[in-house]
């Protein structure tokens, strides 16, 4: 039983591989970046640059997907076009069976990828950082700031979290909660407490897109704009802090 256990809980690398050779091949915009983890372990990194950065962000995908799958490869192009150069991750992984509530000893490793994909935005000459995650990568996010002493990430959107969010008080940098009015129940079913935990920074924001649905489809354009507007009137009362580009 526990050797059982054991295998549920073991990340599918095999997964990740086989999600990195569907995107290589056809990719055309940004580049294959692979970071090291204490383990050994490479991961794939999808870096575009914008042409006049005025920031870099982190884009972290939901449960099993892959840094460059449908809304993801979205907000990482369509953020670097519109001046926020983006860094992809590919997060943790199960099998596709697996039910949430088996990613969260995965949550220690995801950890370890954000800080990866921060240093190398640092190595970059980055200084206004942000992270965009969706779905359950928003958790792991959450999960990240909470326990992270690198201060360098100044900004947070969370865009259809799973789960509540946990230890906010450790959070003081401004984020943005964005779901959609057809959302999963369980996102929609949070909100009030999210937004109650979100308020104690005045910086901070949550925003309901009518018509949009869990991965946004059709909504895409508009949740562009809402991140952009945002990052942009965060990063802009940073001052003195001027970034590369």
């Amino acid at each position: 039983m526990a050797l059982l256990a054991l295998q549920a809980f073991a990340q599918d690398y095999a997964r990740e591989k086989r999600w990195a050779e569907d995107i290589l091949p056809t990719l055309i915009v940004g580049k294959a970046e692979w970071l090291q983890q204490k383990n050994g372990h490479r991961f794939l990194a999808l870096y575009t640059e914008a042409q006049r950065p005025r920031g870099a962000v982190i884009v972290a995908h939901g449960r099993g997907w892959s840094p460059d799958f449908e809304l993801y490869g979205t907000l990482r192009t369509r953020l670097a076009e519109l001046g926020y150069t983006t860094l992809s991750i590919q997060l943790p992984v199960l099998p596709s069976t697996a039910i949430l509530g088996l990613y969260v000893p995965l949550y220690p490793d995801a950890r370890e990828r954000f800080q990866l994909a921060v240093d190398f935005l640092k190595a970059k000459g980055f200084r206004n950082i942000a992270i965009v995650s969706h779905s359950l990568g928003a958790t792991m996010a959450n999960q990240y700031l909470i326990r992270t002493d690198d201060t360098a990430v100044g900004a947070w959107v969370f865009i259809s979290i799973l789960q509540g969010l946990e230890e906010m008080f450790r959070i003081k940098i401004p984020v943005l909660d964005i779901f959609g009015s057809e959302d999963w129940n369980v996102t929609m079913w949070g909100a009030p407490e999210r937004e109650t935990q979100i308020r104690t920074n005045p910086a901070s924001a949550q925003l309901t897109v009518p018509g949009a649905t869990h991965f946004f489809a059709g909504r895409e354009e508009e949740l562009m704009r809402i991140i952009v507007d945002f990052l942009d009137r965060v990063f802009a009362s940073h001052k003195g802090r001027q970034d590369r580009g």
